[in-house]
């Protein structure tokens, strides 16, 4: 929100300097995110009014002016096309400095020039250097410049939450002002409009809570042509609106002044009654600014008799618009509900200064007040005769008292205050407070709608007595160790096991584009986001790979040549009716295995790289792999990952489809594996060291290329008791001697017994009985 500080301080001063001032609304919660003067620095310039206009003897372009500026007179070449007698304009004496100029006499193709009319880029207040800045024609000659125009005044920025909306005013900021500084104000009563029209429209309220006050009056004989005075114009700007007509300048005028978002209908265009009502299928209105949207029906719109006139809260409709023929006007002052106004505006994607306010909560003790004051202006700006107030009332909002625990707030703010104080400090902000015992009871006034719940009142206590009032103090306590489960490993484990591995942690967004999930994730169904941020982030992601893939494609365009990145987090799916959550861990690898290096000659990541990565995180989990396919997998490369026969995850080469539709260059394997089954382990249990010396049979085992290393190093293992220790895969062959369609695999097996050594009948009779238990679950036989 923008505001004009002299604006501010006409209505409240709180006798601090602007430097105070923004500090002061700052440390309560009103963040002054900029402070910019309306004019730069400069003196001497004067209002002075153009006696004369003579044609330069010299130049066709030039004029020759007499000028009066009060208590001089002067003649002044000047270059401008719109140099008129009458007119009133800045003028800057010989002796001024401008912004980036100093003025003195001069003589201009053989004519003395005493001086320069300027124009709003000379001044330095604005761009357009077309012309010469028009002074209102109710400056005196010889008025200081910075006087006649307010330049010195600054435009504050706030940025403000979104529960402030009682402070997207002048009179809120005020208010907030003489609470932050213990002074009192008291807004002067806003005089009734002389009624001298007997017409008036009735206001039929068919929407229940979505608006259940709306006020309206006829303002009939109106001059639509009239100017808007200079010093409303000047508040408008500075306010960030952009001045239009009277009539409307006049109904944002009184928005910025007192919060109140008003409406003006050319009451010609209107017929019959005035309906508050939500919208019917099939109705369409072509708005102000020209987009002609589908209604819904739980859009809220006023119509009359025969049609749609406005979107509720939001903007008006083009054909019942004032304009220059207009002569009466029909004004609406009304509260509709925050939800019903964001329905319509976020729904149909539409902004407007209404909307930003109603959707924050508008003050509904406001609306008569505030159609009052535009009645006022426009009387005396447009002329005009006003009809009696219309009013359609139903339930207002509820105001329900909220008990406040004295010692809770001590407790919560870790300061000694007074339970007097803190029943000033909530009095000051307009809460109505009242002594319940040891307790307080407070009922927030019609323009608050966030304060509902006892630490809502805390948190107003501690923005008025000032967050930089309450002493920096450790809280003490007693400082208890918390047990950790050695049947899980914590989050953090895992993602250091991942980064001992070389990987780099990355965090992005939940919110997804829904290409991603019909390009990486298995389910055809996501979760769609009612209001995205973006038409990119229009779902809840199922998966971790596309957001993996896009970042890799990110650091690609950016000319990383290798990336290897993981990420834990939740994803969310559906279960039936409702909505689950679930957390994931993923990872992507992306380039070269290594690091470009002397000692190793580099090669491309591949599937076996990253299954290593697994197999070394998961550690005694022993995890195995199982051929499957994935949508987003290549399909002679991916697996499914299964622990203790579950599958928890896939692994898998990333399809040649999506490299290519994805931009990148080389081949990337990436896995995703359930967070919460991985972080589960066994406890430790002690196992005798052997202190006989193991055997080492290597046997090499004729198969079908069907069968996978991996099932038989199981069996392997799983056949020969306590006396296999371990075996592992060393050489993998195919050729002469095996036959087509066949492998060799060659295993060597470690067998060791606790208890004695081994002898070779021992031995032998193990690697028999692995060979006819390999035989038959697998049909190897043994290599000649």
């Amino acid at each position: 929100m923008k505001f004009s500080e002299n604006w501010l301080r006409s209505v409240f001063d709180p006798g601090l300097s602007s430097d105070e001032l923004a500090q002061l609304l700052t440390m309560a919660g009103l963040e002054v995110e900029a402070r910019e003067p309306v004019a730069p620095a400069f003196e001497g310039v004067v209002v002075a009014r153009v006696c004369a206009v003579a044609a330069h003897p010299q130049a066709e372009r030039l004029h020759v002016c007499e000028v009066d500026a009060g208590a001089q007179r002067a003649r002044v070449v000047c270059g401008a096309p719109d140099v008129r007698a009458g007119m009133l304009v800045p003028f800057a004496p010989p002796g001024t400095r401008l912004p980036g100029a100093a003025i003195e006499r001069a003589t201009i193709r053989g004519v003395e020039s005493s001086g320069m009319l300027c124009s709003a880029r000379d001044l330095g207040i604005g761009e357009d250097h077309s012309g010469l800045l028009e002074v209102s024609a109710d400056a005196l000659p010889g008025t200081d410049l910075r006087a006649a125009l307010d330049l010195d005044d600054a435009v504050f920025t706030l940025k403000l939450t979104p529960n402030r909306g009682d402070c997207l005013s002048i009179h809120g900021l005020a208010r907030e002002l003489a609470a932050l500084s213990g002074k009192t104000l008291v807004f002067a009563p806003q005089p009734r409009a002389p009624v001298v029209l007997d017409e008036a429209r009735r206001i039929v309220l068919e929407a229940g809570a979505a608006c259940p006050r709306y006020c309206g009056r006829i303002v009939a004989g109106v001059d639509p042509r009239a100017k808007t005075p200079a010093w409303m114009l000047r508040r408008l700007q500075r306010g960030g609106v952009r001045p239009i007509s009277a009539l409307v300048d006049i109904t944002n005028y009184v928005m910025l002044e007192l919060g109140q978002p008003l409406h003006a209908f050319d009451l010609g265009q209107l017929a019959g009654d005035i309906h508050v009502r939500f919208a019917r299928d099939g109705e369409r209105l072509k708005l102000l600014d020209g987009r002609e949207p589908a209604l819904r029906p739980n859009h809220l719109v006023i119509a009359d008799d025969a049609r749609v006139l406005a979107l509720a809260g939001v903007m008006g409709g083009e054909a019942s618009a004032v304009d220059d023929p207009t002569t009466a006007v029909f004004l609406e002052s009304a509260y509709f509900d925050p939800e019903a106004v964001a329905e319509a505006s976020r729904g149909l994607e539409i902004a407007s200064d209404a909307a930003h306010r109603f959707e924050r909560g508008v003050d509904f003790m406001l609306a008569d007040r505030a159609i009052e004051r535009a009645t006022e202006l426009m009387l005396a700006i447009c002329g005009g005769r006003a009809g009696p107030l219309s009013e359609g009332r139903g339930s207002l909002p509820s105001r329900p008292g909220v008990d406040l625990r004295p010692d809770r707030v001590r407790r919560v703010l870790g300061v000694d205050l007074g339970t007097d104080a803190m029943a000033d400090i909530l009095g000051r902000l307009g809460i109505v407070v009242e002594r319940a015992g040891e307790a307080l009871r407070a009922t927030a006034p019609s323009f608050r709608f966030d304060l509902a719940i006892e630490m809502d009142l805390i948190e107003e206590i501690a923005r008025v007595h000032g967050y930089e009032h309450i002493p920096a103090s450790l809280p003490a306590g007693r400082a208890a160790m918390l047990p950790v489960p050695e049947q899980t490993r914590s989050i953090e484990a895992v993602k250091q096991a991942f980064a001992r591995r070389d990987f780099f942690e990355v965090v992005t967004f939940s919110f997804v584009a829904e290409e991603l999930e019909a390009d990486f994730a298995e389910q055809r169904d996501p979760v769609a986001l009612a209001n995205p941020i973006a038409s990119q982030m229009s779902v809840m992601r199922s998966t971790l790979l596309g957001s993996l893939v896009e970042c890799v494609r990110f650091n690609v365009a950016r000319k990383q040549e290798r990336v290897r990145l993981f990420e834990a987090a939740a994803c969310f799916g559906r279960a039936g009716s409702a909505f689950r959550e679930v957390q994931r861990i993923a990872g992507i690898c992306y380039g070269a295995v290594l690091p470009e290096q002397w000692g190793q000659a580099g090669r491309p990541v591949d599937f076996f790289d990253l299954k290593g990565d697994l197999e070394a995180v998961l550690g005694a989990h022993l995890p195995s792999f199982m051929p499957a396919r994935h949508r987003a997998f290549h399909p002679g490369q991916t697996a499914r990952v299964l622990l203790g026969g579950r599958a928890v995850g896939w692994l898998g080469t990333l399809h040649p489809r999506l490299l290519q539709k994805y931009e990148l260059a080389a081949a990337c394997v990436a896995f995703e594996l359930d967070l919460d089954t991985i972080r589960a382990r066994e406890l430790a249990r002690y196992r005798t060291v052997a202190r006989f010396p193991p055997v080492r049979r290597d046997v090499a085992l004729v198969v079908d290329h069907a069968v996978a290393a991996g099932e038989l190093r199981s069996t392997i293992l799983g056949c020969g008791g306590v006396r296999i220790a371990d075996a592992w895969l060393f050489d993998v062959y195919r050729g002469k001697g095996v036959p087509e369609g066949r492998k060799s695999l060659a295993f060597r097996v470690l067998l060791q017994d606790t208890e004695k050594t081994l002898t070779d009948a021992e031995v032998d009779e193990v690697v028999a009985r692995l060979l006819e238990v390999l035989k038959q679950k697998h049909g190897a036989t043994l290599r000649s």
